[in-house]
């Protein structure tokens, strides 16, 4: 059994620093990754978000299989610090007042459930908008709230399989390859982030909230890139390039007398550099190879020659010298190895903050960096139904009489002790 890596404590953040998003209420009502992902990064900036889940087992990433600590799993862990969580039985009618009292104060709701879940608990944005027009209704879904896909569930890779974006990913000799991490999960998430503080700006103007959606195959289909604008430019269907953009010779993946590396001098004037500074042949920089479009035409060619150079030096040594020639050049990592490099420890990317029930859990930084308004202390992510009582009272100023009545009339579901 492997053992887990000692992580350092956070530093905290300077007191007194405002974060980005003082004072902002979100009210959650996602589950599962794009969702989560979105909301986390409005809590990371100081909104505070509370999360509601199902009694029955909450978000499903509560059970995912990758690791666990004190029950929690690392999926679960992962996509939901900073955020409180209260537990709600939307079957029941009690609980849906509660949800409806939440929106009506909040300034940013978000929900990704199958369609018409949310207007059948009479929580959709026709219904709580009139008592709230400054809220910022957050939809996210697999192919939009409208039209004819409106009711078809989909996830990730479904959205990844029809859009195009998976078969552009793998080897030409192999199938199709979905991404390992999901990544239009985690795309869609950005994009919901981005789509909620552009309607928050737009509300400073106009003094009115308004309904956004994000949908998965939308973003996928947006993932084809420069493919898809290719194949409406020319109606040529791209397909897999394995490690190297239209099997470039200069970009990809090689392997040393050792170790695997990826280069990336997708310009000439890299590839100029590479190949006359780093290895000492100008022939390979003049005639069928002189320019970007000679060396993919010859890219067979070019490829059985760096190989054949680089398999006769170590990989240090040639990542070496190439980052001396400011030549893009990386080592191909593991995860393991990943995280235990000097750009992940040095860069103080990865550490361990406090857990209720595990003592610590790791943490990993939010990418994104802002000079002012950093991002807020993180705290892991809540046990099922945590903050109910705390939420309950401090938030629609309910006292313990009505809290336990509620629970009392199952809008907690079987839970009666909540947090």
């Amino acid at each position: 059994m492997t053992a887990r890596p000692q992580l350092p404590d956070r530093t905290p953040r300077a007191k007194d620093v405002p974060t980005a998003l003082d004072g902002l209420l979100v009210i959650d009502f996602t589950r599962v990754v794009a969702g989560p992902a979105c909301t986390q990064t409005l809590a990371d900036f100081g909104a505070e978000v509370i999360k509601i889940e199902n009694p029955d087992g909450g978000d499903d990433t509560r059970s995912y299989e990758h690791a666990d600590l004190a029950g929690e799993s690392a999926a679960f862990i992962s996509l939901n610090r900073n955020k409180r969580g209260i537990v709600l039985d939307f079957t029941n009618a009690a609980a849906c007042v509660v949800a409806r009292e939440l929106i009506a104060r909040a300034d940013v709701v978000v929900e990704n459930f199958s369609a018409s879940v949310m207007k059948k608990y009479g929580l959709d944005y026709a219904s709580v908008a009139p008592a709230n027009p400054r809220l910022v209704y957050c939809s996210i879904s697999a192919y939009g709230r409208q039209g004819p896909f409106a009711s078809r569930p989909g996830f990730d890779p479904i959205t990844q399989a029809e859009s195009g974006f998976m078969s552009l990913n793998g080897f030409p000799d192999g199938p199709p390859v979905r991404t390992g991490p999901p990544a239009i999960d985690m795309v869609t998430g950005m994009s919901a982030c981005n789509a909620i503080l552009l309607a928050l700006l737009a509300r400073d103007r106009l003094g009115r909230g308004q309904q956004v959606e994000v949908a998965l195959f939308d973003v996928a289909l947006g993932m084809t890139g420069f493919y898809g604008m290719a194949h409406l430019m020319t109606g040529e269907n791209f397909s897999r390039q394995g490690n190297s953009p239209n099997g470039s010779p200069s970009v990809g993946l090689y392997d040393a007398a050792d170790a695997p590396f990826y280069i990336a001098c997708a310009n000439d004037r890299l590839y100029c550099r590479l190949v006359v500074d780093v290895l000492g042949r100008p022939d390979l920089a003049s005639g069928e190879f002189a320019d970007r479009r000679s060396r993919t035409a010859n890219k067979d060619k070019l490829r059985a020659i760096l190989n054949e150079i680089f398999a006769g030096d170590s990989r240090e040594s040639w990542v070496t010298k190439m980052k001396s020639a400011n030549i893009p050049v990386g080592y191909l990592r593991t995860v393991e190895e990943a995280f235990n490099s000097p750009e992940v420890r040095q860069r103080h990317r990865v550490s361990q903050i406090p857990h209720r029930a595990a003592g610590t859990v790791p943490h990993i930084e939010q990418p994104i960096s802002l000079g002012l308004t950093p991002v807020a202390d993180p705290v892991a992510a809540p046990m099922l139904g945590e903050h109910t009582r705390e939420v309950l009272r401090n938030t629609l100023g309910y006292d313990d009489a009505r809290i336990a009545a509620l629970a009392e009339k199952g809008a907690f579901g079987a839970m009666r002790n909540v947090g």
